[in-house]
This record gives structure tokens, sequence and C-alpha cells, in this order.
């Protein structure tokens, strides 16, 4: 696709009555400007980008300090290493 992207007018019944191929269109980066009685009152186009700024959330959001650290029980039930065995029949 070059950088010129393609616009087309549609009137809103147009719209209306060939949604889907629009929105195709739209996709693929076609700008609709979408018209009611020869007056523009919509533009539909492919979806901008999303920009995240990094670090929005900077000293709101904290981890414990013991957050990576598996207590010894519960590795050892994983392990199949506890005292107590547990029946299933």
């Amino acid at each position: 696709m070059s950088d010129q992207s393609t616009v087309t007018t549609a009137s809103y019944r147009e719209l209306r009555e060939h949604l889907a191929d629009y929105l195709r269109r739209a996709q693929a980066g076609e700008e609709i400007i979408v018209t009611n009685r020869g007056v523009e009152v919509a533009r539909l186009g492919p979806p901008t980008p999303v920009r995240r700024r990094l670090g929005l959330l900077t000293g709101e959001i904290w981890t414990a300090p013991d957050f990576d650290e598996t207590p010894a029980d519960i590795i050892a039930a994983m392990e199949g290493d506890d005292e107590e065995e547990v029946s299933h029949r």
C-alpha cells in the first residue's frame, strides 16, 4: 500500500446497506467519509495504534519482598514429601 491512503465518500444509506464491505475497506487503510444529505457526519478508518506511556504507575504498585519465595511446606507438598498421605479411594 502506498503512503497515500484512499478516501471514499459514502452516504449514510450506502454505508448501512454495505457496512461489512466498508468496514473491511477501512480496516485495510481506506478512509470513508460518511455523509447525510450531502453533509459530512463521520469518518471511518483504520484504528489508530495505542501508544502506551511507560512508568504511569510508578510508585503505585509494589511487590512484597518475599514474592518469589515459596514456603518449604508448599515445596514439600508439590514434591510429594509431605508427611500426611491422602487416600483418594
